[in-house]
């Protein structure tokens, strides 16, 4: 009998062909927002192959008695009941590792773009308008503190990048010992230092009791006056009103959020972040590319072979 090999969002196509003869694959991006015909595909399912919108509790668990195995395309685990997956004996494989690049550049681009504030222009520049002067007031980077909130594999990677531009960096990061390589030309400060030095700060950590609103209205104030922030980590990490109000008041000098506390953001919620200058908005794709997705679909697929095939 073949094995059932469920995928609920989207993959690279090409990813599936590795599975072969032997699995039946179900790709269907519509699932996720079908749950009562989820539950029925999952049924006879061995495998199941989500990203970050498949809600995977105990309630779906019950669902799917032949389940074996989570394959998580990408890396956040905030959707996945860990608890519930291990008491049903089922494996959750993260692709870690995969889309490390793709965050990187998103961050180094979102920190230039804020810090130079000139890639809006086109349409004054096609009016005949030649704003040098205020443009011309733009920043650099170099030589400027990238605060760091979370010193993980994503933030070293940005850390390589940023110091390659001539910044330094500092990072808040209590789970590693003083010892650990990461720090190597990373300065370790408590949080409320970092927010007072970094120039950019970003974000790097998941959501989780102690990180929601980390970075909320106290936080906010405390930040170096005219700092950006980038937040590519979770929503909820960071305080949405209070973030929308720092920059209407020119406290933040600029912001770019990938992620946000109720997703996908819908018109009501976006309401928040109405009229705040120099804001970069995006939907959940910072680590989300052409060549990105190749990999962590590759890498998931070669992630759930590998428990299926385990006797």
């Amino acid at each position: 009998m073949a094995k059932k090999v469920i995928v609920s969002e989207f993959i690279a196509e090409a990813a599936l062909e590795a599975f072969g003869p032997a699995f039946e694959i179900r790709y269907d991006p519509a699932l996720v927002d079908d749950p009562e015909r989820l539950r029925l595909e999952l049924a006879q399912a061995d495998a199941l192959i989500v990203r970050n919108r498949t809600r995977v509790d105990l309630d779906l668990l019950k669902a799917a008695p032949r389940l074996r195995v989570v394959g998580r395309l990408g890396v956040g685990l905030e959707n996945i009941d860990l608890d519930a997956c291990a008491e049903k004996g089922v494996v959750v494989r993260p692709a870690t590792g995969a889309n490390t690049q793709s965050v990187v550049e998103y961050v180094i681009g979102a920190m230039l773009v804020l810090r130079r504030g000139v890639f809006a222009s086109s349409g004054n520049v096609l009016a005949g308008d030649w704003p040098r002067g205020p443009l011309g007031r733009g920043g650099e980077v170099h030589g400027q503190v990238l605060g760091l909130v979370g010193l993980g594999a994503i933030a070293q990677a940005v850390s390589k990048a940023a110091r390659a531009l001539g910044m330094s960096i500092a990072a808040f990061e209590p789970y590693l010992t003083p010892t650990d390589p990461a720090w190597s030309d990373v300065r370790p400060c408590g949080l409320e230092e970092l927010l007072a030095l970094a120039d950019v700060l970003s974000l790097h950590v998941p959501l989780t009791q102690s990180t929601r609103n980390l970075i909320d209205a106290a936080a906010l104030s405390k930040m170096k006056p005219g700092a950006v922030l980038i937040n590519t980590a979770r929503g909820g990490v960071v305080d949405e009103a209070a973030l929308a109000a720092a920059l209407r008041t020119g406290r933040l000098a600029g912001a770019a959020v990938d992620v946000f506390t109720a997703e996908p953001l819908d018109a009501a919620a976006a309401a928040v972040f109405k009229g705040c200058p120099n804001l970069i908005l995006t939907p959940h794709i910072a680590g989300v590319t052409e060549p990105a997705n190749a990999r962590v679909s590759q890498v998931t697929v070669e992630n759930v072979l590998q428990v299926l095939t385990d006797d």
